[in-house]
């Protein structure tokens, strides 16, 4: 639980905290690798760490998964730069792609059937208290200490799961002779890496039309390729394609695909319009995320109850529209509305994903048989983390593209850059700005963001169409 706490709560606390960092480090051009480093390592590793714990067992796969997320801690505590922070992120990325599904796996292990369902539901409350507590100490942390300490409070509670595991945990391995699809998860992580710098630089730090882009696509797209070549001739695949043949698990796969940018795109830039836009304290910011938090746990509980009565379909049109309406509300966001307008937008958008997620799961459980539900589940977590990976370097190549345009239109991008919307995020930095280009950053730093939410309303209604796809009767 301890461990499976310091993996949920790291995306939430750093959102919060995200604003005051880019500030004192510089770098706003890298605000989304932040998030995009920590997710892309933890989408790509999940399922390879998950088949090391069958082959070596539970016990040196987790050590070393706690051993390297405490690394990336002390590495991004002392980062003096955002290059440093991002390969940091990097490293903790790693580390979570081993806690979070073989907490679970070992859960499995060591009870019965009987109390199986009990401690798992001990586990899905840690993801809500993580949930309500992340964005609320990174805005703590942040307004009373310092940034470093969202990543040392990592430590003692990283100490304390590691010492918990060597001591108490006992486990006997047959050890099998597996192949591991290392060739598969390689090529993954490489397509998906060199596609977010295409995203997140493109037009900003090169030219679409250059020879940069090209080989940067070139490469991209034989990586790609080259993985769908290896899953197919794999002895156990990495993506097992066949399981994609069943209408349940395509559509809430891809559904969970674009649901993971949405998350993204809430949770990564709110705090950066509620600090920069709406000149707001970091507590304040961790409020309004703090909502999405507290709806995502109850509409869960809900959509359990309701799928019995009305099935999973049903349960996710419902989340589908949540979805929709909250992403409507962030598109209309503007200084003048304030932070309440803002924490409405993220209740709703988490009353969606918690019942939608709940849905899937149940419903790509329901559609396969036994020797098949761990691995579907597992490729429905690895989508959704790649959406949110994807996202947060698709929204922050749109913000960074219409930040500098707004600079170019306004006969400000030789004086200032996107970097200099770091000013906006410190109230110190932000009072010796005169007013006319106080007026032009936050002009650009709202539009940039205006387009990200208008975007999320594209996703949520692309969400819903794909819902509407998933078999009747689930």
């Amino acid at each position: 639980m301890l461990a499976m706490f310091l993996a949920a709560i790291e995306a939430t606390i750093v959102s919060t905290a995200m604003p005051t960092i880019v500030a004192d480090l510089g770098g706003f051009s890298l605000y989304s690798w932040v998030f995009s480093a920590y997710l892309l390592t933890n989408a790509s590793t999940v399922l390879l760490f998950g088949k090391l714990s069958d082959i070596y067992g539970r016990k040196p796969i987790f050590v070393l998964g706690i051993s390297l997320f405490l690394i990336g801690s002390v590495i991004a505590a002392l980062a003096d730069s955002m290059m440093i922070l991002i390969i940091a992120r990097f490293v903790q990325g790693f580390g979570a792609g081993a806690l979070m599904p073989i907490a679970t796996t070992i859960v499995g292990d060591i009870y019965s059937k009987e109390e199986r369902a009990k401690i798992q539901g001990y586990l899905s409350s840690v993801w809500g208290i993580s949930a309500v507590s992340g964005p609320l100490l990174g805005g703590f942390f942040v307004d009373v200490l310092s940034w470093p300490f969202v990543f040392w409070m990592n430590i003692p509670l990283g100490l304390l799961a590691l010492s918990g595991i060597l001591i108490f945990f006992r486990e006997d391995v047959t050890k099998e002779k597996e192949k591991l699809d290392v060739k598969g998860s390689l090529f993954i992580m490489i397509s998906v890496s060199l596609l977010m710098v295409i995203l997140v630089e493109g037009g900003v730090g090169f030219p679409w039309l250059s020879v940069e882009m090209l080989v940067l696509s070139l490469i991209a797209s034989i990586s790609f390729f080259l993985f769908i070549s290896v899953e197919k001739q794999a002895d156990a695949p990495m993506m097992p394609f066949h399981i994609w043949k069943n209408r349940s698990i395509k559509y809430a796969n891809l559904t969970s695909l674009t649901t993971g940018m949405i998350l993204i795109g809430v949770s990564s830039y709110l705090p950066a319009f509620v600090q920069g836009v709406m000149e707001q304290s970091a507590t304040v910011a961790g409020f309004t995320l703090t909502t999405m938090s507290i709806g995502w746990p109850i509409a869960a509980t809900v959509a359990g109850r309701l799928l019995l009565k009305t099935g999973s379909r049903f349960t996710s049109i419902l989340g589908g529209c949540a979805l929709i309406i909250g992403a409507i509300v962030f598109s209309l966001l503007s200084p003048e509305k304030g932070p309440l307008f803002a924490a409405m937008g993220s209740l709703l958008i988490g009353i969606g994903m918690g019942l939608t997620t709940t849905s899937f799961i149940v419903s790509i459980q329901n559609s396969v048989d036994w020797k098949s539900r761990g691995i579907a589940t597992a490729t429905n977590m690895f989508m959704r983390t790649l959406g949110s990976a994807l996202g947060a370097a698709i929204l922050g190549g749109i913000l960074n593209t219409t930040i500098q345009s707004t600079l170019e239109e306004q006969g400000m991008d030789e004086e200032f850059t996107i970097d200099s919307m770091n000013l906006l995020l410190k109230e110190t930095t932000r009072s010796e700005l005169n007013p006319q280009t106080l007026q032009v950053l936050r002009d650009g730093l709202t539009s940039g963001l205006n387009f990200v939410y208008i975007s999320l309303l594209l996703l949520a209604i692309v969400s819903l169409l794909l819902i509407i796809r998933l078999p009747k009767k689930t």
